[in-house]
């Protein structure tokens, strides 16, 4: 019911909540699961009426990160670590919602003025937001964002696809402040996209203006040739280097911290602004407030480490603890006593991934046949690891949609079982037998005897992975497939992903309740701009059908076709669908406001207030 009324608050001027829903009343701080409903939105735990002794005074909040992100640019990146820190730095037109499951304005008066046509969205920015340096935030700042954002130069491949459908922006003479948004087409994501796309002070990263001299047309012409303007290569060489991702004092935006220290393989260490721009606001909302001081995002991937430094308090909050963790601390008395914990659903899966389009050179032809792909899924032991592993904290899901969007999930498409008789038989059919009785399979492929062995690359982290990835190695040993583990650090894994550098590789993606647009994962045009279509899918009809989900706004009409594409995926099998884990919230409880969410990412630790008025 939720994704209805989400859908229908999208196409309403307000300037209101979304939709009207009520929000949580568990006021409880009792240790149990918690599963997203069409009447909860998100977990209010109760407030400690007083510090107790042992407890922490720092107005700090540490946040436990099992990775922290490749670089903090603005445009360029794709790690979801790399936009959960950008929320505390940069602020957008619009933002998520995490308390109403919708869409906020955020430097925005209010939601826009939509056009008869449902392609004009008319705005106001804002007087109150500033920059560090006093300037006001202006047009000149929201328009050179989005040619920042569109320019075929900037190396953003993973944001390029969202803005496809964006035609222009017009600012009005008349009204300083007030501008329309004109898009090519309907689109489910016309509102949803402008909450990942952070607002940029044009004279920081383009004092010399050189963007001013092109319009969004001429980006979007396919005869345009960036490579011939001397003056925006220029611009983009430096737009795109690698100090506006690294560099502390180059991080620049409007939100109410700042990057301090980046302490490479530790922490990355925000710190709250003097002086900034909130603090004179006369009712601040949850997310305007900045409690903390300080927001250290602390690196911690042994889970014997992460026990240790929740049982000394050294910890505030994580949603990235391991489940037995988790459970493990549950057991303490004192760990309860000290901290809020729940398990939570979320938009979140984790999937197997088959370079279906290798080069047959560096990655051979193991998985372009279907029924070898199938044959990967009958030989992943699902179910046993989200029991060892997960102990049951994760659900099993057959398609690319997570069971959590239960209107949109395709239930008719059965879940595929563990069965090494079933994998044998196709890969026999596939061609795949061991001809030299090595135990492994192999195949004669473009007059070369391959042996059906390939590294499945996954990233080096929580144990919990490398549990998973092993006892996938081990199952698909029983079938004489060779699955040889490759960890790899985040922006490696990232770089031979988005390469097609791989032969199979343990990837996950971070949802939301937000319609979806699957361009960017699924379109095959997604596979030749490398962005997100990392495994090669699509045809000409699962391309038209992509198409068509993403500009069908009714979603009587859009979910039947949402549940066609989910099928056509499961029939080819470029993914094995493993699981959608349950999110691990843990706060302590010095801290007022202890919100948990279903929404990603699952926190809000700007509101994290520190329950004694006297803080240091």
């Amino acid at each position: 019911m939720y994704r209805n009324l989400l859908y229908k608050a999208l196409l309403v001027i307000s300037t209101t909540l979304l939709f009207g829903c009520t929000t949580s009343s568990d006021k409880t701080t009792a240790v149990k699961d918690a599963e997203l409903s069409d009447n909860e939105q998100y977990i209010a735990n109760s407030t400690a009426t007083a510090l107790l002794p042992d407890w922490p005074i720092n107005n700090s909040v540490v946040f436990h990160c099992t990775s922290l992100p490749d670089d903090m640019h603005p445009t360029n990146g794709n790690s979801s670590g790399r936009a959960f820190i950008n929320n505390y730095i940069h602020l957008k037109l619009l933002a998520s919602d995490l308390m109403q499951l919708g869409i906020r304005p955020d430097l925005v008066k209010a939601m826009p003025e939509i056009s008869p046509d449902e392609l004009q969205f008319t705005f106001e920015l804002r007087n109150e937001p500033q920059w560090d340096n006093g300037k006001q935030v202006s047009m000149e700042d929201v328009i050179f964002t989005f040619k920042a954002n569109v320019c075929p130069l900037t190396n953003n491949p993973a944001a390029k696809s969202y803005l496809v459908n964006m035609k222009d922006i017009i600012a009005d003479a008349n009204q300083p402040g007030k501008f329309t948004l004109v898009m090519k087409e309907k689109y489910v994501q016309n509102l949803v996209f402008l909450t990942e796309i952070p607002i940029l002070q044009r004279s920081f990263y383009d004092p010399k203006n050189v963007l001013a001299a092109y319009n969004f047309s001429d980006f979007a012409n396919p005869e345009f040739k960036p490579e011939s303007k001397v003056e925006l290569v220029k611009w983009a060489t430096e737009f795109n280097d690698a100090k506006f991702g690294h560099q502390p004092e180059m991080l620049n935006g409007l939100g109410a911290y700042q990057v301090a220290a980046w302490e490479n393989g530790q922490a990355i260490v925000l710190t709250k602004k003097k002086n900034h721009w909130t603090e004179k606001l006369e009712h601040k909302t949850a997310y305007e407030t900045a409690f903390p001081n300080k927001i250290i995002f602390k690196l911690n991937q042994d889970e014997n480490a992460q026990m240790l430094e929740f049982k000394n308090q050294t910890m505030d909050a994580s949603t990235w603890l391991a489940t037995k963790t988790l459970l493990k601390l549950q057991e303490d008395s004192n760990f309860n006593r000290n901290y809020h914990s729940r398990f939570t659903d979320s938009f979140d899966y984790t999937y197997m991934g088959f370079n279906t389009k290798p080069d047959g050179v560096k990655h051979k032809k193991y998985f372009t046949d279907k029924k070898v792909r199938r044959a990967m899924a009958y030989l992943t032991p699902v179910d046993q690891f989200i029991e060892l592993v997960f102990k049951g904290k994760a659900k099993r899901m057959a398609s690319n949609i997570v069971p959590t969007k239960k209107a949109e999930y395709n239930t008719a498409l059965p879940l595929i079982p563990f069965d090494v008789e079933q994998a044998k038989k196709l890969l026999d059919e596939a061609g795949w037998k061991d001809s030299d009785g090595d135990n492994i399979r192999d195949k004669m492929i473009d007059g070369e005897k391959v042996p059906f062995s390939f590294d499945l690359n996954f990233m080096s982290g929580p144990q919990f992975i490398k549990d998973v990835v092993l006892m996938i190695s081990e199952a698909m040993y029983k079938a004489g497939v060779k699955a040889n583990p490759r960890g790899l650090d985040f922006a490696v894994f990232y770089e031979k992903a988005q390469k097609h550098d791989f032969d199979a590789m343990l990837g996950a993606w971070s949802g939301s309740c937000f319609p979806d647009d699957f361009t960017q994962t699924w379109h095959s045009s997604s596979w030749k701009s490398e962005g997100s279509n990392y495994t090669g899918f699509g045809t000409n009809g699962s391309d038209a059908l992509i198409d068509s989900i993403k500009i069908t706004l009714k979603d009587e009409l859009r979910i039947p076709m949402v549940k066609r594409l989910q099928a056509i995926i499961y029939e080819e099998q470029p993914y094995v669908f493993l699981y959608s884990a349950q999110r691990k919230n843990v706060i302590h409880k010095r801290f007022a406001n202890a919100n948990m969410f279903f929404e990603r990412p699952g926190v809000m630790l700007n509101n994290l207030k520190l329950i004694e008025a006297h803080t240091p």
